[in-house]
């Protein structure tokens, strides 16, 4: 049993990050009541944290490259714990969302060395099953975090969901040390630390400028400035990588359109499935008067869909064109959105939703075991690593910056279906403020005029926020089905069948097919 210890650290390691992403949503809600904090704030808690992992996983893995996978991995459990106690400590939303960031931070050193270090410690045989090991880890822990997260925020409060990481840690760096040898890229070039600044920039500017137009309107100044710092970044990036001898993104893989539709897949495939579920949690727990568990219940069926059809799915369709798989997730995924939002009204309940969800979770399930695999496929065989790093980023980025235009979305809903009359009460109700204001309102006719009021508010801004999230998953299905025109299976075009099984753990491992 000593020869699988090193596959035991990194699912502890894993396990945790992934639990990480989604075990915040369903406490979304006591945060808000505890720390008397805006729609906004909300939105960075979650998003922070895609932001910093879109933003140096490839920068993490040039490093680990560079200095040892094994002492990066240990930072990153080390910095990851340091964090979460923060976090579960703070006292304000400033202080969470820095906090949060630094969990990013950490996570983004764990993701990018888990696979490096399974290839160093396995070869053949063993390496698949190691593999096959940390992608049903990876998709089980997506699966129960939102239980998890409801669970421990119903029993124990909300600052449970980051002091549980504590012993993970622990265990995890003790298992490391003892089993897990150092290992690094003897060739491995200097690190790309412009490239990193300006990725880094682009992404958080563009996301907080979309964030804020919610509040301030796409006309506004700093709406504006941002967008224009984001786009000046980005700008800088593509500069900074066309001349850098060893680029963090060799920009020479987007002449593929193979590969551009793959990133446009992941990217579009995150925003659509999961971006929304925030905004669900806050309907189901704050006007609905779910528990934190129980709104975890209600999202299981996309992540158990996604789970079993993934697994499924990798053995099926097996030697089935990436268009069709990929595609075919997609127009799921975009169905599955149309579906929640047209059963969704005024009044009705949680149940309305589960249909849609499991459409959506089938959708994940079909496109994600092909995503990798294509992507690899698509570049050559020294690129392979770089290209599952790109896809990764991509789909944190999809993420970040989904969650970010759902919310601008929902809380135009919100606006709208309370009409010119109750706009003031938009806030609150995307705070999660909808249970106070309920039960502030005086017995009788006011009472039932308001519970109305807000049911009406909540059907008008998830039914919107379902609409995009469908037209993203269109988006995303159009875009392979135009630039994926080779129908040859992805597990031929020129990746080893070792290679494939690798790739596809790495993307189920991407939160959020942690679903």
């Amino acid at each position: 049993m000593r020869k699988w210890l090193p596959l035991t650290a990194v699912c502890l390691g894993a396990f945790m990050l992934l639990v990480d992403v989604t075990i915040v949503t369903v406490a979304l809600p006591d945060m808000a009541a505890d720390m008397h904090t805006g729609f906004s704030d909300l939105q960075w808690v979650m998003d922070v944290y895609a932001l910093a992992l879109a933003a140096l996983l490839l920068g993490a893995g040039s490093l680990a490259d560079r200095i040892g996978r094994r002492r990066v991995y240990l930072g990153g459990l080390g910095l990851f714990a340091a964090a979460s106690l923060a976090c579960g400590l703070a006292t304000g939303p400033a202080e969470l969302i820095a906090f949060r960031a630094v969990q990013g931070i950490g996570g983004a050193a764990m993701f990018a060395t888990t696979m490096a270090l399974l290839s160093a410690a396995y070869q053949g045989r063993d390496r698949g099953v190691a593999f096959g090991v940390w992608g049903a880890v990876n998709g089980a822990a997506a699966a129960a975090g939102p239980v998890i997260g409801g669970l421990l925020t119903e029993q124990f409060g909300w600052r449970w969901i980051f002091f549980i990481n504590l012993p993970v840690c622990a265990l995890a760096v003790y298992v490391t040390l003892k089993a897990v040898a150092e290992s690094r890229d003897p060739r491995a070039g200097r690190l790309d630390l412009p490239g990193m600044a300006t990725f880094t920039t682009g992404a958080a500017a563009l996301t907080y400028a979309v964030i804020r137009v919610g509040e301030n309107g796409w006309s506004s100044p700093t709406t504006l400035g941002l967008l224009g710092l984001g786009v000046a970044a980005f700008g800088a990036f593509v500069l900074v990588e066309l001349r850098s001898s060893h680029p963090m993104l060799d920009l020479s893989l987007f002449r593929s359109p193979t590969f551009v539709a793959v990133m446009a897949a992941g990217l579009l495939l995150s925003g659509a499935a999961f971006s929304y579920l925030m905004y669900v949690s806050l309907w189901l727990q704050s006007a609905e008067g779910m528990s934190p568990v129980g709104g975890g219940l209600v999202l299981l069926p996309l992540s158990a869909a996604g789970f079993v059809v993934a697994a499924v799915a990798g053995r099926l369709l097996h030697g089935v064109a990436p268009r069709l798989t990929i595609g075919g997730g997609l127009l799921l995924i975009g169905a599955g959105a149309l579906l929640q939002a047209w059963m969704l009204d005024a009044g009705d309940g949680w149940s309305a939703l589960v249909p849609g969800l499991l459409v959506t979770g089938v959708g994940v399930g079909a496109a994600t075991p092909a995503l990798a695999a294509t992507a690899m496929g698509a570049v050559a065989p020294a690129r392979a690593g770089m290209a599952g790093g790109a896809l990764n980023t991509a789909r944190q980025l999809g993420t970040a910056l989904g969650i970010a235009v759902l919310g601008a979305v929902f809380h135009a809903g919100l606006r709208s279906g309370l009409g010119e009359g109750g706009r003031e009460l938009a806030e609150p109700l995307a705070s999660g403020g909808a249970g106070q204001l309920l039960a502030e309102a005086p017995a009788g006719a006011a009472r039932e005029t308001l519970t109305g009021l807000v049911e009406a508010a909540f059907a008008s801004g998830l039914r919107e926020t379902f609409l995009a999230s469908a037209a993203m998953g269109l988006a995303g299905a159009l875009a392979v089905f135009l630039l994926l025109r080779d129908g040859t299976p992805a597990a031929a075009a020129g990746v080893p069948r070792a290679r494939t099984k690798t790739a596809a753990a790495a993307d189920a491992a991407a939160p959020p097919a942690r679903i």
